[in-house]
């Protein structure tokens, strides 16, 4: 998992078996998203969320409906947009409108919470980790993953510009397919370390997984999977047949990728923290 100074303990072995959360992502997502968020689901069967649970930045509560077997009692989201299509799948008990940064709930009001590939994206990032460790309770346990330190690094794109002798160009990719991909915070463990230690929590254990390999399929799932947005804007759904026939051999060569789990060389890291 790398070397650093965070006190950690083995990562959760994965459970067995093929990734049960492949298919159901591939069915209604284009599929590099599908690939991201079926590895990062399985993860999640190692945890108890005790309630009530908060989901920091729920986006459409697609993930959650897939994830979670019981309701989680608040998704929480800025995009009224996005709640409203949160509402249609159910995955929730209430829906809050706000910014991480402020959130309606008083002092220790949730006993866990989880962010998933939220936090990359958030600019105002110290306000909405402080913020996050004022609504829990003390002991409560805090998930989160995010792209790390590697991800601009990895892209296979840059990487042959670099290779090529193009630094300037890969320099411009990388900044170009970082600004599409709205991360803003792509920080190393420690940095992690630090900025959740400020918030008050402290940092149980992390590790990385989605190596090189699978970013690349993500990357390039950008380029490729244009169709589904077009499908998406037209017909409400990224696929316009969503049958395992049609996404068979997608389904195949990712299958692979999505049974990985844990990776040393991994481009996005998995946070187990909890409040002080």
């Amino acid at each position: 998992m790398g070397s650093n100074a965070i006190s950690q303990q083995k990562p959760p072995p994965r459970l067995g078996g093929e990734n049960p959360y492949l298919w159901p992502m591939l069915e209604s997502l284009p599929y590099f998203r599908a690939l991201l968020r079926a590895v990062e689901a399985d993860f999640y069967r190692h945890f108890k969320l005790s309630p009530p649970v908060l989901d920091l930045g729920c986006g459409d509560g697609h993930f959650a409906s897939l994830v979670f077997q019981q309701a989680i009692e608040v998704g929480l989201d800025p995009s009224a947009h996005s709640l409203r299509e949160a509402k249609q799948w159910g995955a929730y008990r209430a829906l809050a409108q706000a910014l991480g940064a402020h959130m309606p709930f008083p002092d220790g009001y949730f006993a866990s919470a989880f962010s998933n590939s939220v936090l990359e994206h958030i600019a105002d990032l110290q306000a909405v980790l402080n913020e996050t460790a004022r609504v829990l309770k003390k002991n409560a346990l805090f998930l989160f993953c995010v792209p790390n330190h590697r991800w601009q690094d990895h892209l296979s794109f840059s990487g042959a510009l670099r290779r090529g002798g193009m630094h300037r160009l890969a320099r411009a990719y990388t900044a170009f397919f970082t600004r599409i991909s709205r991360h803003v915070n792509m920080l190393s463990p420690e940095e992690w370390k630090q900025r959740l230690e400020k918030a008050g929590f402290v940092v149980e254990v992390w590790w990385h997984y989605f190596p090189p390999s699978a970013l690349h399929a993500l990357e390039w799932g950008h380029y490729l999977g244009l169709p589904s947005l077009i499908t998406r804007k037209f017909f409400g759904r990224w696929l316009l047949v969503p049958s395992r026939w049609n996404v068979a051999v997608t389904e195949y060569f990712l299958r692979a990728q999505a049974e990985l789990g844990e990776h040393p060389e991994g481009t996005y890291s998995w946070y187990v923290a909890r409040r002080r």
